[in-house]
């Protein structure tokens, strides 16, 4: 029996993509389960209202575990409390906030994901870099993550004038971006100006071929 070096190439191709395939229908059927079971609370044809709980009551009900685990963990309290990985656990909310929407099918609470995801990870670049004097200029961020969260649940309920709505909030979170941090310090965005209006090109490209459709 030749030894796993000697596997030809083809062979070893085709026991990879094997691995690969395995690790795809894992994850599906995680997936798969979970939806399962939403469906079984909320039925197929739920409600908006009837969703949103469903989505609200798991996201408290994570959380819940989750500082509980905390308050019993020594090593889980250790990590919570780090001052490296604190920033983690609001990005972490944020993500929980949106797997949970994506999988209830509930397009209103990707807007507050984005909005925590986002300022959790603005939080950890400033820990991990110190320049917590970014504030003067990062908060018009924020406006940004609002656009990211606005344009997803678009997509989600097939809103061509939310998408196009959460895209001009973002292409202004950056423009306010790039007024503040070139005045208030601390960004040398001088040289990069023209990317704004590569931005608001394909701003203007996607709402004209959305009017068309």
């Amino acid at each position: 029996m030749a030894a796993w070096g000697e596997i030809p190439v083809p062979v070893f191709y085709i026991l990879k993509v094997s691995r690969t395939k395995c690790r795809q229908l894992s994850q599906e059927r995680f997936l798969g389960t979970i939806k399962v079971l939403v469906f079984r609370l909320i039925g197929e044809s739920g409600s908006m209202q009837k969703r949103g709980n469903v989505a609200a009551a798991l996201v408290l009900i994570i959380l819940g575990i989750w500082f509980l685990s905390v308050q019993l963990s020594p090593g889980l309290r250790a990590f919570a409390i780090n001052r490296f990985t604190w920033p983690l656990i609001v990005l972490g909310v944020g993500a929980l906030m949106g797997f949970i929407g994506l999988v209830t099918w509930v397009p209103g609470l990707l807007i507050p994901a984005c909005i925590v995801g986002g300022i959790g990870g603005l939080l950890y670049w400033q820990n991990a870099t110190g320049n917590w004097a970014s504030w003067a200029y990062a908060w018009t961020l924020i406006p940004g993550f609002v656009g990211a969260g606005v344009m997803i649940s678009g997509l989600m309920r097939g809103e061509r004038r939310t998408v196009v709505g959460g895209g001009w909030a973002i292409f202004t979170s950056l423009v306010l971006l790039a007024i503040f941090g070139s005045f208030l310090g601390g960004m040398a965005l001088s040289k990069y100006w023209p990317v704004l209006l590569i931005l608001l090109g394909f701003l203007l490209l996607v709402q004209s071929f959305l009017r068309r459709r």
